[in-house]
């Protein structure tokens, strides 16, 4: 017999299978095994979801007049205690289950007998599971938002540093302009606001409840859905009980797309980094210890870690394309082939927030090279000489022309960051108003944990 990764008999081989879909024959094991392995891994992300979500599904029955006021109370009872061992111990074991949630659900019953039968009343597997999804990414792009934002404040600091100390700046990979290092670090402080607004976007998509579309007909229970909207604090329900399937994948692609943003933010740094630390370049020195070596060079300090972030940031920014082709003329309805993206989505968090959390303590550790503009970047300062004659009166085109013509020839007046004055310049980075403007979207969101939301639910009983 298989075991999985918590050491328990694998799921679905050995002993009875209870499927929550059993209607009294076997199913064959090769079709329970192809459906279900990879999703009972997963779902052990959902464990706490899943109970917190049913928790409130009870609340709903009460209120629906459903169930009784005591059964309710039981409900509530058992599954804030199976969130407590959850939280403490991890998921429960799938041994004789096919997925976390026919766990959980039988865990119940064993808990409160059939009382416990009576929480698939007025929901189906599909509004369930979409509940559980709909608080699990709610969380992780809450967290997401907070490492981005603790990133965003150490370049934020570097920019306010490094605000007069000029670097060049380079179109076409040649040098152009000048350019300072307190812009540099600012850019990258927008760029990851942007990544966090992207975030915060989708958390508005997926703060919505499906809770009591069951399968994506509606049902023939008087459900109160909005007891569920409110005590799981999200913004409003979904409206339309097919509109539930059909917005999976057009939702996961609204997350796909902010980790995918934050992504590209960390590859394209991380690649900046390395040709900046460059031989040729020598515009930075990543510290030795955050270096590593050569097994025949001796001389060599190679910027692995950046190079690794990069790779592994742009294997997350193919995850929106991925999503895309998934969801392709799928027809309305429920199908399997939603249950794949949890398989693609579900990793892309924590890749996101490792390398975001690595890509700050690299960060911090990288010295700027403080005197870099001489007089081999002289050309750099030719667009400003034209500017000067424009101040002086001169046409802008034939400035242009009088300063193309002696480019090469002739070394120019160089700049310094008092010279640049309006907002998004070498003078005026504008960072903190960035700063400001992240702030604002990370206290948009709220991250509340599934205990906290949990309490808040089971208190709910009380106060009618």
């Amino acid at each position: 017999m298989k075991r999985d990764g918590n050491g328990d008999l694998d799921p679905v081989e050995g002993g009875d299978r209870k499927m929550l879909w059993d209607k009294g024959g076997n199913s064959d094991q090769g079709v329970i095994d192809f459906t279900a392995a990879r999703d009972r891994v997963l779902d052990r992300e959902l464990a706490r979801w899943d109970v917190t979500g049913s928790m409130a599904h009870s609340v709903m029955l009460y209120e629906s007049g459903i169930i009784e006021r005591g059964e309710c109370a039981t409900l509530l009872k058992a599954l804030e205690g199976m969130l407590s061992t959850i939280e403490s111990e991890g998921a429960p074991s799938l041994r004789g289950h096919e997925d976390i949630h026919s766990a959980i659900e039988g865990r119940l019953v064993e808990l409160t007998g059939d009382t416990g039968k009576k929480i698939h009343a007025g929901r189906s597997r599909n509004d369930q599971v979409l509940t559980a999804l709909s608080l699990y990414y709610r969380y992780e792009l809450a967290s997401t938002i907070k490492v981005l934002h603790s990133l965003l404040k150490s370049m934020a600091q570097l920019s306010f540093r490094y605000s007069s100390v000029m670097m060049p700046g380079y179109t076409h990979l040649q040098p152009a302009m000048p350019s300072s290092f307190g812009l540099w670090f600012g850019s990258w402080a927008e760029s990851l606001l942007e990544d966090m607004e992207e975030a915060a976007s989708a958390y508005t998509a997926v703060n919505r409840s499906p809770a009591g579309t069951a399968a994506g007909y509606g049902t023939t229970m008087p459900l109160k859905r909005e007891v569920v909207t409110r005590l799981l604090d999200f913004d409003r329900e979904v409206v339309n009980s097919l509109f539930i399937q059909l917005r999976r994948g057009k939702t996961d692609k609204r997350v796909a797309d902010a980790l995918a943003s934050a992504a590209t933010t960390l590859s394209r740094l991380a690649g900046d980094v390395i040709l900046f630390a460059a031989s040729e370049f020598r515009f930075i020195r990543i510290a030795d210890r955050f270096t590593t070596g050569s097994s025949i060079m001796p001389q060599k300090r190679n910027p692995d870690v950046f190079e690794i972030v990069r790779a592994r940031a742009n294997v997350v920014r193919s995850l929106p394309a991925s999503v895309s082709m998934l969801i392709t003329n799928l027809p309305s309805g429920y199908n399997r082939d939603y249950q794949v993206l949890k398989e693609l989505i579900f990793p892309a968090f924590g890749e996101v927030r490792s390398l975001t959390a690595i890509t700050e303590q690299m960060i911090a550790n990288i010295e700027v090279r403080e005197e870099i503009i001489d007089d081999s970047y002289n050309q750099i300062f030719a667009a400003e000489e034209a500017n000067r004659l424009v101040e002086e009166g001169y046409p802008f085109r034939e400035a242009y022309r009088q300063v193309a013509a002696s480019a090469g020839k002739k070394s120019f007046r160089a700049t310094t960051p008092e010279n640049y004055s309006h907002l998004g310049s070498i003078g005026n980075t504008g960072t903190e108003i960035i700063e400001e403007r992240a702030g604002e979207v990370a206290s948009s969101v709220r991250g509340v944990g599934a205990t906290e939301l949990a309490a808040s639910v089971a208190s709910a009983l009380t106060r009618r």
